[in-house]
């Protein structure tokens, strides 16, 4: 089969739920879905699906990759070929970690033995529209289709992500307004319950994924907090707000988590950050943000394979109670 068109038998597309899935997840699904292909996304995480990513993985590997190597364990015999994109460093600025780099490389030795058809392409800055445009172009005339046909598809996908992610920040806008509103009734009613506004700062593949985090935000909502997500917060206004932070940092999506915090810290009252561990980003700009941030009470929590979210829940209890008795006038000197 001529090169340019070598996966034109690949009729159904496999896309693991982790990673960038959460990020690009309806750029992925609506542009394969608009070449006339079927998708089938990995089921959501779970306890096998992570320990089968934990036995595939060296122990090097950060845990969000341990999971993603699961999920591709978990697509086999379900689809004729595997979607691992590759997202390089080709601007400073707008950069990933190396495992985004590398994963499809990995995906594919790993499941060698298997004959697991892996289909791919480089994503370069992702902030700029025609170098996202023109490897998912590529990729689509390598499976068979016209040019037309990979840019109408394109156009497809392009618009439903930036539909989605307008919805998403959408929703954080209206979350950050009514924290707001409670807390200037109980500045006029004292009985008025304030409420309580927390910012949870994780990367999407953390945030979104309900084994890895679902027992985080399930603490909060038993607490009663208002949890507004910086990665839903509009992505080109936290990029652009992270220079006053740093004008050096490489990672894009750890521009715009503190890009987010930078332009919710006076609507909210405290400040969860998630880390997998042990991500190399995160290490280095969880602890930047901690000494940055002044004034803003902020949890710090680590997942990892081990320990999983063991005892997540009564941190997350005592965080809020303390958050409570300041609004009450706790911990202030006269």
């Amino acid at each position: 089969m001529p090169e340019k068109a070598m996966w034109a038998d690949v009729s159904v597309v496999g896309i693991p739920r982790s990673l960038l899935y959460y990020r690009y997840g309806v750029l992925w699904t609506t542009f394969f879905t608009a070449l006339g292909r079927q998708v089938v996304v990995s089921e959501p995480t779970d306890k096998a699906i992570a320990d089968r990513g934990e036995h595939l993985s060296v122990d090097e590997c950060c845990l969000a990759s341990k999971v993603f190597m699961g999920h591709v364990d978990s697509l086999i015999d379900r689809c004729d070929a595997v979607f691992v994109p590759s997202y390089p460093t080709a601007e400073h600025r707008t950069g990933f970690c190396t495992k985004f780099q590398s994963v499809t490389d990995i995906a594919k030795n790993t499941f060698r033995d298997q004959h697991l058809e892996v289909i791919s392409c480089e994503v370069g800055n992702v902030r700029k529209v025609r170098d996202v445009r023109r490897p998912f172009e590529e990729m689509a005339i390598r499976m068979g289709a016209s040019r037309k046909e990979a840019h109408s598809a394109f156009k497809a996908a392009f618009a439903a992500q930036a539909a989605h992610d307008k919805v998403l920040a959408d929703a954080q806008e209206r979350t950050l307004r009514q924290i707001v509103a409670k807390r200037r009734a109980a500045q006029t009613n004292p009985n008025a319950d304030p409420g309580l506004g927390i910012l949870v700062v994780a990367h999407p593949y953390i945030t979104h994924d309900a084994y890895l985090s679902g027992a985080v935000l399930d603490a909060l909502a038993d607490m009663g907090a208002d949890v507004v997500f910086a990665d839903a917060i509009d992505h080109d206004h936290a990029y652009k707000k992270s220079f006053e932070f740093s004008d050096t940092m490489p990672w894009v999506i750890n521009r715009e988590l503190i890009g987010a915090i930078l332009l919710t810290e006076d609507k909210i009252d405290g400040i969860v950050l998630i880390s997998a561990f042990p991500c190399g980003p995160d290490s280095m700009t969880d602890d930047a943000i901690m000494r940055y941030i002044q004034g803003k009470p902020i949890l710090n929590l680590m997942i990892d394979a081990q320990s999983g979210t063991a005892g997540v829940e009564t941190r997350v209890e005592s965080f809020v109670d303390i958050l409570r008795f300041q609004q009450k006038g706790g911990y202030t000197h006269g």
